[in-house]
């Protein structure tokens, strides 16, 4: 589990954290923050190198897009979906964390 504070995210703009020794991308879009696995299920590349265009992350090196959501990949190349993690917002704290069952 990881806790960072609300006001080091910019909306639209990914970070990388880690999370239980796993790099971890974490964007806040809108009020809602999310946070997907860092590097791309098709290719070795940081996904918080990449762009944000609504709730899509887009892969700098391939343009593959995933949903920050659930971590469908939405386009090719990318066919396998990322990792997800819980996502809990309290006051200025966000805190991330693995998935239970994982």
């Amino acid at each position: 589990m990881t806790t960072i504070t609300l006001d080091s995210l910019t909306d639209s703009k990914p970070i990388a954290i880690e999370v239980a020794g796993k790099r971890v991308c974490v964007a806040k879009i809108g009020d809602e923050v999310f946070a997907v696995a860092n590097t791309c299920s098709h290719a070795e590349a940081d996904l918080s190198d990449g762009d944000i265009n609504g709730f899509a992350i887009e892969c700098w090196l391939h343009g593959a897009e995933f949903d920050l959501r659930d971590g469908t990949a939405i386009t090719l190349p990318a066919t396998m979906p990322l990792e997800t993690y819980t996502v809990i917002t309290s006051g200025n704290n966000v805190t991330i964390s693995e998935k239970k069952g994982k």
